[in-house]
């Protein structure tokens, strides 16, 4: 027990790396302005390509598919679909790349 080889010091048990389950509310406007920020890219690839007499089945299939950040519910702002999730759903955090990927559409009822 003592001397060279005693046994080290666990971490005290639970996760290791602890991530809160709410976002702050910078957090929360960093998220909204990324939404925006996206939006605006396709509205302005959309009037572009408008002027030019061109559309794109890409940009077209996004603008009927995806919701505008207004049009969403902070619910699916902030929060993604998890089938292992106790009430299906987990805080956007958990998503790798949370801030690279496009995450608006959730499956009806959840």
């Amino acid at each position: 027990m003592f001397g060279a080889f005693r046994p080290t010091n666990s971490l005290g048990g639970g996760l290791l790396w602890k991530i809160p389950w709410r976002l702050s509310k910078f957090q929360k406007a960093r998220q909204r302005k990324r939404l925006r920020a996206v939006d605006t890219v396709v509205a302005t690839l959309d009037k572009a390509l408008a002027k030019q007499s061109i559309t794109t089945k890409a940009v077209e299939r996004w603008k009927e598919e995806m919701p505008i950040e207004q049009e969403m519910v902070p619910k699916d702002k902030y929060t993604i679909f998890d089938r292992k999730e106790k009430k299906y759903r987990k805080s956007i955090r958990k998503l790798p790349k949370w801030t690279r990927v496009s995450q608006r559409v959730n499956p009806p009822g959840y």
